[in-house]
């Protein structure tokens, strides 16, 4: 199996089990950032109390229960899993062949043979937008999924407001029937909302257009991954080289290294594009929330425009707390279980057969010249290796 493609299949398994993990917590922070609310509104020491990621993920789970805290996961999922495969996959084709650019060159006397950071740039940004335009419409359907529930209770408020309005200046008959209404709200029950209805809300209010909404500035944010991956190559590369003359039995990274290294990486990418992911979600969750025009966005230009006067820039900022501790997490366990799953099939040499998990550990089957080889990968140790013999017996 190529290294390629190892990677991408090590960064699909690493992304979903992520992705799983720190769902609850993607939950809140999409619905922190597509909350509006204007700037001229000052909140009391209680709302800000109230506003705590705890507090939401508790709120949640009491209006909503689990379901509401993994809304659109099974999408999710298959996005995590795409966009980790596409990603992997195609930078480290880039950076098989940059590294060996670079190795040519150092060869000819043009260089020492090493990757600069720009060049972690470039093959993280191209490898990223490969991904952001193939996976757009799936991501446009876990925000909606996550957010629906906030925009449905958006829509009944703004009705009930205007029906409100209706009964302070309506006659006696007309109070009867405005009242009647208002009961009826206040007593719908939300409707089923899946995947399939997320698809057919989408391309009844955009058509095709609207599975790529929020492509901007999610291409822009290509950035994230590229600084990140940047920033963690370059650490990984310097601690290797202060190993290099030190008696270990390797130079590869501990799991227990690459989670810190991801963490510190994935920290100052998610600090530095914090306000593109913001605007991305908005543009993606439902539009039409009541009558306000604030709520409403024709493009990102618009979004940008529309939340600097009506919010301020603390709007670009909502959620980021949550989201830091989801992403950095996240990225964590991606990086760690990545490497983990990398290393074994690339020490093996063999085609994966099964995979499972259970109690801290990731098992998996795998075939290398006729023999069934059952490997286990415990997060924080080494991986052990068995050789399983004639009828599955371990040898």
């Amino acid at each position: 199996m190529s290294s390629a493609a190892v990677n991408g299949l090590a960064g699909a398994g690493g992304g979903i089990i992520a992705q799983i993990i720190t769902y609850p917590l993607q939950t809140v922070n999409t619905r922190q950032q597509t909350e509006r609310s204007a700037k001229k509104k000052k909140a009391s020491g209680a709302a800000i109390a109230n506003t705590s990621t705890l507090f939401q993920m508790l709120q949640l789970f009491q209006t909503e229960g689990w379901g509401g805290l993994y809304s659109g996961l099974k999408p999710s999922l298959i996005g995590t899993a795409a966009s980790q495969g596409i990603y992997y996959y195609f930078y480290q084709i880039l950076k098989n062949k940059v590294e060996d650019l670079a190795v040519a060159r150092g060869k000819k006397g043009l260089g020492d043979g090493t990757v600069g950071m720009l060049s972690w740039l470039g093959i993280a940004a191209v490898a990223g937008s490969i991904n952001v335009l193939l996976t757009n419409p799936i991501w446009v359907l876990v925000t909606r999924m996550q957010t629906h529930t906030q925009a449905e209770k958006k829509i009944v408020e703004s009705k009930k407001e205007l029906l409100l309005k209706d009964v302070a200046r309506a006659n006696s008959i007309e109070v009867s029937i405005l009242k009647d209404r208002l009961y009826k709200l206040d007593s719908e029950k939300p409707r089923p909302y899946g995947t399939i209805q997320a698809v057919r809300e989408v391309y009844r209010e955009s058509g095709i257009r609207g599975f790529w909404k929020g492509l901007i500035p999610t291409l822009i944010m290509v950035c994230n991954p590229s600084i990140q991956f940047m920033i963690y190559e370059t650490l990984a590369k310097r601690l290797r080289s202060k190993r290099s003359g030190k008696e270990l039995p390797k130079k590869n990274l501990t799991a227990m290294e690459v989670f810190l290294l991801g963490a510190i990486a994935k920290l100052g990418a998610t600090v530095v594009t914090y306000p593109l992911l913001v605007v991305k979600s908005r543009l993606q969750a439902k539009q039409e929330i009541g009558r306000n025009v604030m709520s409403r966005y024709t493009g990102t230009i618009d979004a940008i425009i529309k939340m600097i006067r009506y919010e301020g820039l603390h709007g670009f900022y909502k959620g980021m707390g949550t989201k830091i501790v989801q992403s950095v997490f996240a990225a964590s366990v991606l990086f760690m279980i990545k490497e983990e799953l990398s290393s074994v099939v690339m020490a093996v040499g063999a085609p994966i057969l099964s995979c499972s998990s259970r109690l801290g550990h990731l098992h998996f089957l795998l075939t290398d010249g006729g023999q069934t080889k059952y490997c286990t990968v415990k997060i924080f140790t080494e991986v052990d290796l068995v050789v399983l013999g004639e009828g599955g017996r371990v040898t």
